[in-house]
């Protein structure tokens, strides 16, 4: 297990106020944070950071509601990164083989079932390094399939060009999901098969073609908690902030580098999930991979910390999620409902 904030020293006893001053900076969205700034937010003693987080988040969003995606496999396996932490790369044995993009007619009518189930925003994602210009037109059609059914639609396809990303755009693309996952300096220790850089500018692309981006990051994957922070502060000095921010818990897959990874504190998760309301006030900061291992208490310090999306839905690509029924069962305890599209701040 990693270690846990110290929450006993001088730094952070100083700290009456969200930087040991006013908490005016509540109401403020800023892309100017220090990274010294973030540290000092993420050390504040556990019950203070969740009522500056809870604060934060009453000021933006209905602090009971929860904006539901679902979140489809449309081309599964056979992808040709290496990041440690994928069932679907061809470098490890997974026991996932590679499988042909689906086609337009069984997309849409898993769409509709996630309609169905609750979901307002339909991601569909592809194990690509990035896609073929020859798909774009299947892909498209999926996007304006899912527009017709009066949902969001999200892609996370790998890495774009600049025509693909604005062909995304005129085809009514709402979001595209490109996570960085994880801290500059650790980033080389997960992947070698792309660059951080690389992902910035896809992110940099798909901002010029109009598009909400969609970015996150996982955690325990090993990583120190400065990596943590590190991570924290690229999305917080983002030109806009991501307007959805999944933060991941790993989800160890047999055959990775990351298949035997140590669980991460979960008093951790919870800070980063708060650290990312505070910082992106105005984003929706998505629990994401990892709820099937989490238990309903530490779900519920993740709403309590900010979180207002999670995926709804047996599987997210290739790991398992909680059943909707169990979801349904929490929400209920908790007096949270669905969030609608348009509840969410549309400009960051």
């Amino acid at each position: 297990m990693l270690e846990s904030a110290d929450t006993n020293s001088d730094d952070t006893a100083k700290c009456p106020g969200l930087l040991g001053g006013s908490d005016d900076l509540l109401e403020q969205v800023r892309n100017d944070w220090s990274r010294e700034e973030i540290e000092k937010v993420f050390m504040l003693p556990f019950n203070d950071l969740l009522f500056k987080a809870q604060t934060v988040h009453r000021i933006w969003f209905d602090p009971n509601k929860v904006q539901m995606s679902t979140l489809l496999s449309i081309k599964t396996g056979g992808c040709p990164e290496d990041c440690g932490y994928c069932s679907q790369s061809v470098k490890f044995d997974t026991g996932i083989g590679a499988s042909a993009l689906m086609s337009v007619k069984d997309v849409l009518e898993t769409a509709r079932q996630a309609k169905e189930g609750g979901a307002s925003r339909f991601c569909m994602g592809a194990a690509w390094r990035n896609p073929k210009d020859r798909d774009m037109g299947a892909i498209c059609s999926m996007i304006e399939g899912v527009k017709s059914l009066g949902m969001e639609s999200c892609m996370t396809l790998g890495m774009l060009t600049k025509s693909q990303a604005e062909k995304l755009k005129s085809a009514g693309l709402d979001y595209y999901n490109h996570n960085i996952d994880t801290s500059r300096r650790y980033y080389k220790k997960i992947i070698s098969t792309r660059t951080m850089d690389d992902r910035i500018e896809t992110l940099d692309k798909v901002r010029e073609a109009g598009l909400n981006v969609c970015c996150g990051g996982i955690v325990g994957m090993g990583e120190s908690r400065e990596d943590r922070i590190d991570m924290l502060h690229t999305f917080a000095t983002m030109p806009s902030h991501p307007q959805s921010v999944p933060i991941n818990m790993l989800v160890r897959v047999e055959g990775t580098p990351l298949g035997e990874s140590n669980s991460i504190d979960p008093f951790d998760f919870v800070r980063t999930i708060a650290v990312a309301r505070i910082t992106m006030p105005k984003s929706v900061v998505r629990l994401s991979a990892g709820r099937e291992k989490m238990n309903e208490e530490f779900q519920a310090l993740c709403f309590l910390a900010g979180a207002n999306s999670i995926f709804i839905g047996e599987q997210l690509l290739t790991t398992p999620n909680p059943e909707l029924s169990k979801d349904k069962s929490l929400f209920g305890r908790l007096g949270i409902e669905p969030m609608s599209s348009h509840e969410c701040p549309s400009e960051i």
